[in-house]
């Protein structure tokens, strides 16, 4: 090889090795600042995340403690109703008793 070669291809290599050098700080300073900002994202992403499924809790619980007061007031329906039976039940059996017959209920 002729020595103009050897030279251009030293030449060449200190010259991308320089560029390689003086690039290492810059990169490591957009790498730096590229995890910063995924970090803050990450963040965020946490914070709105955890408010969304705070929120999504309090409707399922108002949504759950309505169904209960539904079925609360469908249960004293229930046992209002058990009580206005329970009452004609009494008034009829007196009845019975008032006309001097009995009633077969099965239960005798």
């Amino acid at each position: 090889m002729a020595p103009e070669i050897i030279i251009a291809v030293i030449t060449a290599a200190s010259v991308l090795g320089a560029a390689v050098v003086a690039a290492i700080p810059a990169l490591l300073a957009t790498l730096k600042r590229t995890r910063t900002a995924v970090e803050n994202q990450g963040e965020e992403t946490r914070a709105v995340t955890l408010d969304a499924l705070d929120a999504v809790g309090s409707r399922l619980e108002a949504r759950f403690n309505a169904r209960i007061d539904d079925l609360r007031d469908d249960i004293d329906d229930v046992r209002e109703d058990v009580s206005r039976v329970r009452e004609w039940q009494a008034a009829h059996d007196a009845e019975h008793l008032i006309i001097g017959r009995t009633y077969p209920r099965g239960d005798a």
